[in-house]
């Protein structure tokens, strides 16, 4: 079966339980369930327009664990654009982005300004005490990468809709709009790039 090339591959990595899933589910289908079912790999894909054509957003949620390095340099190797998620609560799930951050430019080459890659914090939700890593190590962490940096909740469904805008926004190679139940919920950014 050819490949399609009018689709635009996101790949979801992080460590297990940082909530991929929950935030992939979120923007996918507007859900949300408390309980933790790890993943092997999911993917998920939604009507956008690319270059003013019609086209397919695959988001690919990775597995949590590091048991399956084949699939994760394919994945790499396939996607168009990286969102890199650590729990705020877990000092540790940063940690273990650093690989897999080393990965992705070992992979895509070490000048990645054309690729979009957004370092997530997820479950800013969480009360002060829980959390292990702060906004501002978050935003340090992420220009030390020269990537952009979110505090997102799947939960409270707070930036979901704007990370997967802010990562399009970031594309330079092509004009990509995402189309969600045909409203206009976002603004256009420079005629680009437009969520509805």
């Amino acid at each position: 079966m050819p490949e399609q090339s009018n689709d635009y591959r996101v790949v979801v990595f992080g460590a297990g339980g940082v909530g991929k899933s929950s935030l992939v589910l979120r923007f996918v289908k507007g859900t949300f369930r408390e309980s933790y079912i790890p993943t092997i790999e999911d993917t998920y894909r939604q009507v956008i327009s690319c270059n003013k054509n019609i086209c397919t957003l695959q988001i690919t949620d990775t597995t949590g664990s590091h048991q399956f390095p084949a699939m994760q340099r394919l994945s790499i190797s396939k996607g168009h654009a990286f969102i890199l998620v650590y729990s705020v609560s877990s000092r540790q799930s940063l940690e273990e982005l650093r690989p897999i951050w080393e990965l992705i430019r070992e992979i895509k080459g070490p000048d990645l300004t054309q690729i979009p890659v957004m370092l997530v914090g997820n479950k800013c939700d969480e009360s002060a005490e829980l959390r292990e890593v702060s906004t501002s190590e978050g935003q340090g962490e992420a220009g030390s990468w020269g990537v952009n940096f979110m505090e997102t909740s799947a939960k409270t469904n707070h930036n979901v809709k704007q990370l997967f805008q802010e990562l399009l926004n970031m594309e330079k190679t092509r004009n990509v709009s995402l189309q969600l139940g045909n409203k206009a919920t976002g603004r256009v950014a420079k005629d680009k790039c437009d969520l509805m």
